[in-house]
């Protein structure tokens, strides 16, 4: 950071600043989570009694989503920052929750759902990664994680599940950088949000005990946190359809073009999915029932990819000029990840297909 962070405009203009270094390289990608820490974001939706500003899980979709606007990246990592604090907000592990909370709101150090697998495992798409054998009081882990975001190299605590081999419920546990056995690979070489710090993790012979337990059962704990790490990823998409849609109506062929009306109406598409998302955070009806959730995210995809193809409608042949795209490119290649970020649209589609083929039978 070159000047001191004091408000979250602040932290904004440096990600605005920044947005073009964390989408194609790594220069600035260790100083985006203290950045937004510093700023205050990762409070937002927090309770004041653990530290945080208060108000809710909606405000915090809206933190993402402002973001977003500006860097699809420092979003990324945003939502992988917020969802591992919902995961110790939800855990019955209170005093992993008070050793790590403080350093994860402040952004001195970063967390990273790797969760994703767990998610897969639950619809049935593939086995848990992670073998955890019983081994005094806990366990003794072994696996590996292909793909893991935000793991800062000064310091990550990640969220995984795990697979018991005597036969007990998978459940969630929390590992940490210093942790014995746990190796961190060089990062994925990604298209694009290559300073999100995104690489793979191999487990060898961790060791896991009480003090780490996120929550023993991750059948019963998955479908709680699901709205959360669902709704806040929905962040991402909501902020980068905004972006698009403001370029669009600053460019002066907009009107000229007619395409007024084709922002109008998606712009009043994004706002219904915004509100229908929010009400349904707020009112936890998406826990018992995940499709419709599925289907915003879903929508949510489809509404970033008309607003970049209208941004390139509006733009022109100037968007495929280096010298006037602007962030056009940038934003281009952010829309291309929308739809494979886990749960990726295939298996979203996949998982209500097998829902309506369950309630047919």
């Amino acid at each position: 950071m070159t000047s001191p962070i004091r408000s979250q405009d602040d932290a904004l203009a440096w990600v605005s600043a920044h947005a073009d270094s964390l989408n194609n390289g790594v220069p600035h990608a260790d100083a985006a989570i203290p950045v937004l820490g510093a700023a205050g974001f990762f409070r937002i939706g927090v309770p004041e009694a653990v530290g945080g500003s208060g108000g809710t899980t909606a405000d915090a979709i809206e933190a993402i989503a402002r973001v977003a606007e500006r860097s699809l990246t420092a979003a990324f990592v945003f939502w992988g920052q917020r969802t591992f604090i919902e995961y110790l907000l939800q855990s019955p592990n209170a005093a992993l929750r008070e050793r790590r909370l403080p350093a994860l709101l402040a952004g001195e150090l970063a967390g990273a759902t790797g969760l994703s697998n767990a998610m897969k495992f639950l619809s049935g798409i593939e086995n848990l990664s992670i073998a955890a054998t019983p081994a005094g009081e806990g366990w003794r882990l072994d696996g590996h994680l292909p793909w893991v975001t935000n793991l800062r190299r000064p310091g990550f605590g990640v969220a995984a599940a795990v697979q018991p081999t005597d036969g007990q419920p998978p459940a969630i546990v929390a590992f940490f950088h210093d942790t014995p056995g746990i190796t961190r690979s060089d990062d994925l070489e990604l298209l694009a949000l290559r300073g999100s710090n995104t690489a793979a993790i191999d487990i060898r012979g961790v060791e896991s005990g009480p003090e780490q337990l996120i929550h023993a059962d991750a059948r019963s704990f998955i479908p709680t946190v699901r709205p959360s790490f669902l709704g806040l990823q929905c962040g991402m998409a909501i902020g980068l359809a905004r972006a698009s849609l403001a370029a669009s109506r600053a460019s002066g062929s907009a009107a000229r073009s007619g395409l007024v009306p084709r922002i109008e109406r998606i712009e009043a598409d994004l706002a219904d999915a915004v509100a229908e998302l929010k009400a349904g955070v707020l009112d936890g009806r998406f826990a018992p029932q995940a499709a419709p959730l599925f289907r915003i995210r879903i929508r949510l995809a489809a509404l970033v990819r008309e607003a970049v193809d209208l941004e390139l409608d509006a733009t022109g042949g100037r968007a495929y000029l280096v010298a006037t795209t602007g962030d056009f490119a940038r934003r281009w290649l952010e829309a291309a990840f929308v739809p494979v970020v886990t749960p990726s649209l295939t298996q979203l589609h996949g998982e209500l297909a097998r829902q309506a083929a369950l309630r047919a039978a």
